[in-house]
């Protein structure tokens, strides 16, 4: 007698949870390195957070840090002497 038995079913709908969860890893990861060059906002806080707690960090980042990443962006304003 194994310590955990797990129907087919059960094994399929927990496959299908893990390859959920890593596309949305992979998707927010991608998403913080492609925001992050227009964004005055650093990535690492996102970043160290996706890697700790993938699911988590990743409905955290998609609710919270692409909206705050967007709407802090990145301006070109040189400043030139105008001697």
């Amino acid at each position: 007698m194994e310590l955990f038995e797990f129907s087919n079913q059960t094994l399929m709908i927990l496959g299908g949870f893990f390859w959920v969860a890593v596309f949305l890893w992979v998707w927010a990861l991608i998403d913080i390195f492609r925001l992050s060059r227009n964004s005055h906002e650093s990535p690492a806080p996102w970043l160290l957070l996706i890697i700790l707690f993938p699911i988590l960090g990743s409905i955290l980042f998609f609710q919270i840090g692409k909206r705050r990443m967007k709407e802090s962006k990145r301006t070109f304003d040189p400043k030139f002497n105008q001697d």
